[in-house]
């Protein structure tokens, strides 16, 4: 998630200070992506350097400075809503590094660290399906706000994920089972040729040396 288009969505509304700012990301968002106030304020320096926000003229009754969206600004955010999210960069996702890793390395139970990530996943998703029962009767109450409707689309958001990543492991344990099923490889022909390069090598020194010994014998 772009912090920096975040901000300038919710300025795009009203102004607002620092710490604002921060809670209201995190309550439409449920907390899933916290930030911290230090965080915010370099973000906001950094768009305002920009020339994308620019600080009220005055700080309001108590004494906190404001932000407000430029033309260029409000240009932007207008830009990223009509603009997919780019998908072209495959994020890092460490999981899926640690698991391309365990395979290549002598020694490690690759079985054991999937089944070990299986019942963490599941773990998670039994948390994330009881928060989306707690967030759907929110949103059904009559006080129920944009905010709980927003928090409902995080956590599906979140339980998708996880069930896609429950399905990818038991693939990874297929892949693994069907791999340990074939026949092991013979010597690849590599060794194979090097061997035989080998023998040659020596054969040849030796009929050299023979031919060495004999013209200086008949001499």
């Amino acid at each position: 998630m772009s912090v920096k288009l975040g901000l300038l969505a919710l300025l795009a509304e009203q102004s607002m200070y620092g710490a604002q700012l921060r809670s209201e990301f995190e309550a439409r968002t449920g907390g899933t992506w916290p930030l911290n106030v230090g965080q915010v304020y370099t973000t906001l320096a950094r768009l305002e350097r920009d020339g994308m926000v620019a600080q009220d003229a005055q700080a309001d009754e108590e004494g906190r400075i404001l932000y407000h969206l430029t033309p260029l600004g409000l240009e932007e955010v207008t830009t990223w809503w009509r603009t997919p999210v780019d998908r072209d960069e495959t994020p890092r996702d460490e999981l899926v590094i640690k698991l391309a890793l365990a395979v290549t390395t002598p020694g490690v139970d690759v079985p054991a660290v999937v089944q070990t990530q299986r019942t963490a996943t599941l773990r998670h998703l039994r948390d994330l399906t009881r928060l989306k029962v707690q967030a759907s009767d929110q949103q059904a109450s009559s006080d129920g706000t944009s905010n709980d409707l927003a928090w409902l689309l995080v956590v599906e958001n979140l339980i998708f994920a996880a069930e896609s990543e429950v399905r990818w492991l038991d693939h990874v344990e297929a892949r693994l089972a069907a791999e340990a099923a074939r026949p092991k490889r013979a010597v690849a022909s590599t060794d194979a040729a090097a061997a035989e390069d080998a023998e040659y090598r020596t054969a040849a020194a030796r009929s050299a040396n023979t031919t060495t010994t004999s013209q200086g014998a008949r001499k």
